[in-house]
């Protein structure tokens, strides 16, 4: 199955500093995360609840997830802008073509960008800024790594700069 393309705004950027392993698998997971993340944020560019880009990545309470995620955004006519950095990845093989992946989020350089004014919601760094994410993913037919579970914790003190 193709790949979607994903495609966002370019305001809106990404540092992932996540080391490359050298172990396919590993390394495997860790782009396909990057890809869903970044199609959540196009689907959120685009006002689409249920765009296809991040349904590709991601199943089940997963995709609910970032579903009732993205529909916020469109509930409030906004969007995502700025610079989201992500660090801290532990990948875990757990099986045959099964996986647990653990990272950190800082969003402390990215905001809210509101689309009928264009004005953007620059809030202040705080420990809530600091995101953990445990998620445990799949690899289906096609290879591709499916997040099927992802939980967050705002304000986590692993995360904390």
């Amino acid at each position: 199955m193709k790949r979607p393309k994903i495609r966002v705004p370019a305001d809106v950027t990404y540092r992932f500093d996540w080391a490359k392993t050298g172990d396919s698998a590993t390394d495997a997971v860790l782009r396909d995360s990057e890809e869903r993340i970044r199609a959540v944020d196009m689907a959120i560019a685009e006002q689409a609840p249920l765009h296809t880009g991040y349904r590709f990545y991601s199943e089940g309470e997963a995709a609910a997830g970032s579903q009732k995620y993205i529909q916020e955004f469109v509930d409030h006519k906004a969007r995502t802008t700025g610079l989201t950095r992500y660090y801290g990845e532990t990948v875990n093989m757990t099986g045959e073509g099964t996986a647990t992946l653990t990272y950190c989020e800082d969003q402390s350089k990215a905001f809210n960008k509101f689309l009928k004014t264009g004005k953007t919601d620059v809030t202040p760094e705080t420990e809530d800024s600091y995101v953990l994410y445990a998620g445990t993913l799949r690899r289906d037919k096609n290879g591709t790594w499916i997040t099927e579970r992802l939980i967050s914790h705002r304000g986590s003190a692993k995360c904390q700069p």
